[in-house]
Formats: C-alpha cells, structure tokens, sequence
C-alpha cells in the first residue's frame, strides 16, 4: 500500500463531498415520488375512477403509475447498485452514474405528473379541453423548470 499523495486525498474529500449531494438529492426527490405513487394507487379505489374516467383515461392512469414506478426505480437505483458493487467505497464512477440515474427519473416522473394532472382536471371539469391544457401547462412547467433552466445555465457558462 502506497501512501496517499495530497491530490488523491483531496480527490477523495471531493468524491466523499459529491457523493453526499448526490444522495441528498435523491432524498429529496424520493419522498415526493413516494406520495405521489400512494395517491395513485389509492385513486384507483375510488368509486369515481371507475364511474366518471374512460377507460382510456384509467388506462392513461396506468401509465402514469408505471412512469412514477421507474422514476422509483431509478432514484433508488444508485443505492442498491454502491452496496452490492463498490462495496461502500466512492468512486467517480458511482457519482456520475448515479447523476445520471437520478436526472434519468426526472423525465417519466414529468410525464407521470402531467398525465395525472390530465386525469384530475378531465374529471373535476368534466371538460377533455381543460384537462388537455391542465396535463400540457404541467408538462412545459416541469420541463422548462428540470430540463430548460438547466440548459440555459449550461448554455451561458
């Protein structure tokens, strides 16, 4: 074993300090995913899913609980994968895949969210048109705010 030189043990502090965002992040992103998949899962018990939703509309529910599964999936992917595979320790190879496992979510989670927005307006207005512009007003926001001003920061760099 060699003695560590001062740029491996900064490196180290650097990989230990991003690897705590990372994973604050995802900690931040999985309770709201969480909540959001318990909502669903109990809007299908409801006598007014089967009542007032076409079964396009139920089946487009469906949807949406399969996307918010693999945004699960995903958040929680990094993890299971660092115990079982770095066996604990950081790597930049665990920080960058779960970066992107993590931003990966972000994308079925944002579709999940604007089809369930569809679904909730379709059926408080009882009005295709306004759930339509509810699911779509959804959309852009979430993609404007997680993927637009990201790209525009980059962008001015």
């Amino acid at each position: 074993m060699h003695a560590r030189t001062p740029d491996e043990t900064i490196e180290k502090e650097r990989l230990k300090d991003q690897a705590g965002h990372v994973l604050d992040e995802a900690r931040m992103v999985l309770p709201g995913i969480q909540a959001l998949f318990g909502f669903q899962l109990i809007a299908v018990f409801n006598e007014r899913f089967a009542r007032d939703l076409s079964r396009n509309e139920q089946l487009l529910h469906l949807a949406a609980v399969a996307l918010v599964v693999v945004a699960i999936a995903l958040v929680m992917t990094p993890a299971a994968y660092h115990r079982q595979v770095d066996d604990g320790t950081i790597t930049r190879a665990f920080i960058d895949l779960s970066s992107k496992l993590i931003a990966g979510a972000m994308f079925p989670l944002m579709v999940a969210i604007a089809l369930d927005v569809y679904i909730v307006a379709r059926a408080v207005s009882v009005d295709t048109g306004i759930g339509l512009a509810a699911g779509a007003f959804a959309l852009i926001t979430c993609g404007a705010l997680w993927y637009g001003l990201p790209w525009l920061h980059r962008r001015r760099r």
